[in-house]
């Protein structure tokens, strides 16, 4: 297909955006990238967006939070229940509640509070200061507030607190040595609390959290220490607290046969709690709903091969089908979806600074006392063909070698090692070419699509703004946001501004299958590149460090109504050099001081003027308050 004959169609089909995207995103007939919550409402460009924060003085990177998503996923996570509810005719009901830990940032949890609120959609704290999180953002009883974690007395103290208010606290034990404490400070405070039991449950579920189930996870009570805690609450009369059973699988549960192994056998320990007298009312899924990351709808690690209406409706009508058996009335059923609540709401945006590539490389003149590698290669290039293109590959890669190794030994100068590496991919190249006529001329194309990627520079940092890229092989959506009217006909992996080789992209998803190189457009001088990464809200701004002392991103919020316009509703800004010098505690004011004296010595030695010295020390202070990345 030539460049004239891409269409948008061809686009969609490369990067697959309606896969991953659950609607929320297309492309309009500019090549734009475009985003809308509802179905009948306007689309909205994600380049009007970043028109908009250039206006009001936001520069890449930016992490974009669109509201509408959000506020959409916490909808259909509670109507999808709903309706599976009333299809099957199960009597109980859904409750949801938000892992604070999946994100922890103040705007993103007092806009879970609120668009919650109709559907009483509650907060999960796992630790003392998400407990404060959690009490002081929801206003009103009603939402569930599930405690899980390692519990102190003063965690324990501060639910107990809230229960006495109203609210609905429940304290799910962990591990056996909370239950004295939970049993001590509840007869002190003349509080009779709502209590739980996490249950390690013998199933497990594939990805990268494996480990979170089986009877070898972290967390959880096994069998002997769940009758021991049922008998020690029998002893202080106050087993008609023990309603709430939890379990958890792991986060991004690909295979929804997974779910239901873990839901069947969950449904037991209900049982078997209420046959000792416990008044159950609550089963606790725990987290696990998972994202389709790469778009290929299967079981992989970064996908899943369900969907939100598929996960509720098995859910449901397992839950059913077992406790029917024992004629045992339907818990209400609680959910620790954080992954899918937040991921679609926020994208990372960032700007490409510079190409390093090999689009200019050409044969260099020949001359008579040539070296014989250099020969070699000649004849290599010479006789290519598509019937021996491998053998040519193998023979370049060995000519190659040799004059690299022979460099190290000292018997090759730089010159000769250079034009070897010129003549190198000079072959590379035109067997790229070949290959697109005569796929399977070349035994594994990937390795040759990698030798020959340009390595695009991104204003932004892996570390900071997707440490799962890094630390776990994370595949998330990444794509052009504009141009793409036009053929991208760059092969690319993407490098971050650190300083350290691991801070890279280089794993992405084309046609199912993992390959190593993305295509991207040509860069224009003088004109802005713009990519995004998508489904980026679960974990990443929590996990994110400071690697190179590269801080947070610029944060923007908006909410786009029916009619395209669209509001920003929270700006703010990303950390300045000052800020994170601090978090690696630097006092920025010491520093400058230090500088001055140091400037002050250099005019005192003569070596430079008082001015000098003023705009040496006034481009200090500007750095400090500048930001940590690229600035234009």
């Amino acid at each position: 297909m030539n460049q004239t004959s891409w269409q948008i169609e061809d686009a969609e089909n490369l990067y697959k955006i309606s896969h991953w995207s659950n609607g929320y995103f297309a492309l309009n007939e500019k090549g734009e990238v475009t985003v809308k919550a509802q179905e009948n409402a306007k689309a909205v460009s994600l380049i009007d967006l970043i028109d908009g924060m250039h206006i009001r003085g936001k520069t890449m990177p930016v992490l974009l939070r669109i509201q509408n998503l959000l506020e959409k996923q916490i909808q259909l996570i509670n109507e999808s229940f709903a309706k599976a509810i009333t299809d099957s005719g199960y009597q109980g009901n859904y409750r949801g509640v938000f892992p604070i830990k999946v994100n922890q940032q103040a705007h993103l949890i007092e806009d879970i509070v609120r668009f919650g609120a109709p559907y009483q959609h509650g907060l999960e704290a796992g630790s003392k200061a998400e407990l404060m999180i959690a009490l002081s953002m929801l206003k009103e009883p009603g939402p569930l507030i599930v405690c899980n974690g390692y519990k102190d007395q003063e965690f324990v103290e501060l639910g107990l607190g809230m229960v006495k208010l109203g609210f609905n606290v429940v304290f799910v034990i962990e591990t056996p040595a909370e239950l004295p404490i939970i049993l001590e400070s509840s007869e002190a405070m003349h509080i009779r609390p709502v209590i739980g039991v996490r249950a390690k449950l013998f199933a497990n579920a594939a990805g990268h959290w494996t480990s979170s189930g089986g009877d070898r996870s972290m967390f959880g009570l096994n069998t002997r220490q769940l009758v021991e805690v049922v008998d020690k609450l029998k002893e202080a009369d106050m087993l008609d607290c023990l309603q709430f059973l939890h379990y958890h699988l792991g986060s991004q549960i690909p295979n929804i046969g997974d779910i239901r192994k873990g839901v069947r056998e969950a449904c037991r320990y209900y049982i078997e709690l209420v046959e000792e007298g416990a008044p159950m009312k609550y089963l606790d899924l725990g987290g696990g709903l998972a994202v389709d990351y790469d778009g290929t709808r299967t079981s992989s690690v970064h996908s899943r091969n369900y969907s939100l209406q598929e996960y509720c409706v098995d859910v449901v009508e397992t839950i059913q089908l077992v406790l029917d058996e024992k004629q045992i009335p339907h818990p209400t059923i609680v959910t620790e979806s954080g992954r899918a609540t937040v991921a679609y709401s926020s994208v990372l945006l960032f700007d490409i600074l510079d190409v390093a590539g090999f689009a200019d490389t050409k044969l260099p003149e020949r001359r008579e006392d040539e070296h014989p590698l250099i020969s070699n290669l000649y004849y290599a290039y010479e006789t290519l063909n598509y019937k021996n293109a491998q053998e040519v590959f193998n023979d370049a890669l060995y000519y190659r070698d040799e004059a690299r190794n022979s460099f190290i030994r000292g018997n090759l100068p730089l010159r000769v090692r250079s034009e070897v590496e010129q003549i190198f991919m000079v072959i590379m190249k035109a067997i790229a070419v070949i290959i697109n006529d005569y796929p399977d001329a070349l035994s594994e194309p990937e390795v040759l699509k990698t030798m020959l990627a340009d390595i695009y520079y991104g204003n932004f940092s892996v570390f900071q703004s997707l440490p799962d890229a890094w630390a776990i092989d994370q595949i998330f959506p990444l794509m052009p946001i504009h141009r793409l009217t036009e053929r991208p006909n760059r092969a690319t992996i993407i490098a971050d501004l650190t300083c350290d080789s691991d801070g890279k992209i280089d794993k992405f998803v084309q046609n199912g299958e993992l390959v190593r190189t993305i295509p991207l457009h040509a860069i224009r001088e003088d004109e802005p590149y713009y990519l995004g990464v998508f489904l980026v809200g679960a974990y990443q701004e929590t996990l994110g460090d400071l690697h190179n002392l590269l801080g947070d991103t610029h944060v923007v919020s908006v909410y786009i109504h029916q009619d395209g316009n669209f509001d920003f509703v929270n700006e703010i800004e990303g950390d300045s050099v000052s800020d994170v010098l601090s978090y690696v505690e630097y006092q920025p004011h010491t520093l400058l001081s230090n500088f001055r004296e140091t400037a002050e010595k250099a005019v005192r030695s003569g070596r430079i003027t008082p001015a000098e010295r003023q705009k040496l020390v006034s481009r200090f202070e500007a750095g400090l308050r500048g930001y940590t990345y690229y600035e234009q």
